[in-house]
């Protein structure tokens, strides 16, 4: 393997206008702002409309990563989406994406780990890049959560929200930059935890024989307990790799499911507010694209600088979790 690593020099996000506040939804399940806001730390998450579509937004957040990068399309090699919510099965988002912003060169793939899927595709453009069969990767996660949410179920139908959030990662020999370690895992054993039934081939009934509707289903207390725990193991972890310990991280990148979680984990980890970042009131879980989303914000809201050591960590239904540490070149 080749002494390179793979380092971020681009990142964007796209989100729907439409916005649905706790207000909102107060009108349609029994629920309130205040509960909301406490429990998940919420406030509003953005909502597609009739003709907006997964690649509408993966699209424009990439075309924001490439201008970023300073690259044309023709100059990328592969693009991987994170996506569980994909415009179809086939063809995939990557392959939408690629013909959108005329990215002839690239090879495309979708990955599907839920709420890790950038993660995890970016594991994928780090390997890539590291064993020098390409240069430059767009790697991109994109959801439209809302279209698999059951609005009468006032556990679920608070939580999810639509967007995307991209990020190039481009070839680079200064090993102290850039991707610096990595960390994945999964339990299968845990599939019922969270789940969309009827999403795939395989038929999922009631017991009166009718198909169960195709939302997402989830047990909450479980999940939640699952993911602080695998969360803060994978942080740890990353950091162990590379040579490093909370102390040393400049800014926490969590997914941003649910405001407990971000501050389980934080506190296990010993980080001060300041340094773990949160917008999930203004967006909900927008499941994989979470965490490119608070990255690109974080990016233009001066957040992150040259040298500064982050920490992405994420967890999903599969059950999937996973981190990185970056050093941000």
């Amino acid at each position: 393997m080749q002494n390179l690593t793979a380092k971020i020099t681009g990142v964007g996000k796209a989100v729907p206008e439409t916005r649905l506040t706790n207000a909102d939804l107060e009108k349609m399940v029994d629920t309130t702002d205040e509960w909301i806001s406490k429990r998940v730390g919420i406030k509003e998450r953005r909502i597609a409309q009739e003709g907006e579509y997964n690649s509408t937004f993966a699209t424009a957040a990439a075309k924001d990563a490439l201008k970023m990068a300073n690259l044309d399309p023709k100059d990328i090699d592969f693009i991987i989406v994170g996506t569980t919510t994909p415009d179809t099965i086939y063809p995939s988002v990557a392959c939408l994406v690629q013909n959108n912003i005329g990215a002839v060169n690239a090879g495309v793939l979708d990955v599907a780990a839920a709420c890790t899927g950038f993660i995890y595709a970016s594991s994928i453009a780090w390997g890539m890049i590291r064993s020098g069969l390409m240069k430059n990767i767009l790697v991109i996660a994109s959801e439209i959560n809302t279209a698999m949410v059951d609005w009468s179920d006032r556990d679920t139908c608070i939580l999810f929200g639509d967007g995307a959030g991209a990020a190039v990662y481009t070839a680079s020999d200064d090993l102290n930059k850039g991707v610096l370690s990595m960390e994945l895992g999964g339990d299968g054993s845990l599939k019922d935890l969270l789940v969309l039934p009827n999403s795939g081939s395989r038929k999922y009934t009631n017991a009166d024989g009718t198909l169960t509707m195709r939302a997402t289903q989830m047990t909450g207390n479980e999940v939640f307990k699952n993911a602080v725990r695998h969360m803060y193991e994978a942080a740890l972890s990353v950091l162990a790799q590379a040579d490093k310990t909370s102390e040393d991280v400049t800014l926490l990148i969590a997914h941003q499911a649910n405001i407990r979680i971000i501050d389980a984990v934080s506190k296990r980890l010993k980080l001060p507010k300041e340094k773990v970042f949160v917008n999930i009131e203004k967006y909900g879980n927008t499941s994989a694209a979470t965490i490119p989303i608070a990255l690109a914000e974080a990016v233009e809201n001066g957040q992150i600088k040259s040298g500064e050591l982050l920490v992405i960590d994420a967890f999903g239904a599969g059950l999937t979790w996973g981190a990185m540490a970056i050093r941000w070149a």
